[in-house]
């Protein structure tokens, strides 16, 4: 996953600095596995603005991710890696013994051509979706379950990955992209690997008109408000507007927000790392 940075010919070329995109083998998706998307632009349903900074933005249609792999015991070939412009990883066409297609997240260093499974007996490799009750301990995972059967809720994003410590009892003890370590039952999925795109974080947009593309409009500081809409907002001059907290008062540095009875908290052994 390689970077590109540009010589400064524009101003908006100056601080630039986008992914190659020389893992992507195809720009045409698959049309069976795509739905629309359609944008609220931050209305509600009787048009009024409820959510600020939203609006705009290219027209996208949504592709449809098997976060279950519940075909199991059927081997798919990994047809093509393409872009998705609805999250930060890659995905990639795979295509069944049986003819059917499917989109996966892609994983960091899956190739064109390679076999992928899932389910029980299955070999812990790169791509593959296996139990946690069969996964080695120390193995690099991502897209895992919360549920049994529900598909995967954690570690979706570009360049993540949690990692299996141990297990206990009917548990297996997970270390978070976050630092968080918590339990999750054995027979949860996970699929081996961490997620492609692994330099997205070092990506610079290099100009507001990118971030527009994206649907965000612009932000505008708590401190440039009047009093009446903001309480950080007010004062003679450049003030700097007080303890910092959110439009509704709440502060936003190191106030706990969770709730102490969250019915999680049992399945965590240690919060993550501040």
């Amino acid at each position: 996953m390689a970077l590109k940075k540009y010589k400064p010919t524009t101003p908006g070329q100056r601080f630039k600095v986008i992914s190659t995109y020389d893992e992507i083998t195809s720009d045409v998706p698959e049309k069976s596995l795509l739905a629309p998307a359609r944008r609220s632009g931050g209305r509600n349903n009787e048009g009024k603005m409820t959510m600020r900074y939203l609006g705009g933005g290219h027209k996208q249609k949504y592709r449809i991710i098997d976060f279950k792999r519940d075909k199991e015991d059927i081997p798919a070939v990994v047809k093509s890696i393409e872009y998705d412009p609805n999250r930060t990883s890659r995905i990639a066409l795979v295509t069944y013994n049986d003819g059917e297609k499917r989109y996966i997240i892609a994983p960091h260093g899956l190739k064109l051509g390679q076999i992928v499974l899932s389910g029980k007996g299955v070999p812990p490799e790169i791509g593959n979706t296996l139990y946690l009750s069969e996964i080695p301990f120390g193995t690099v995972i991502h897209n895992v379950e919360l549920r049994p059967g529900q598909g995967a809720k954690l570690v979706r994003s570009a360049g993540s990955h949690a990692q299996l410590m141990s297990r206990d009892g009917k548990f297996a003890i997970l270390k978070m992209p976050s630092g968080e370590t918590r339990m999750i039952l054995q027979t949860c999925k996970a699929t081996v690997g961490m997620v492609s795109n692994t330099d997205h974080n070092l990506e610079s947009h290099g100009k507001a008109g990118r971030r527009r593309w994206l649907g965000r409009r612009p932000r505008n500081r708590g401190v440039a408000m009047n009093p009446v809409d903001h309480p950080m907002g007010g004062g003679e001059g450049r003030a700097s507007g007080g303890h910092p907290r959110s439009r509704k008062g709440t502060p936003s540095k190191g106030y706990k927000t969770r709730a102490r009875k969250n019915q999680s908290n049992k399945y965590i052994i240690e919060r993550r790392k501040k």
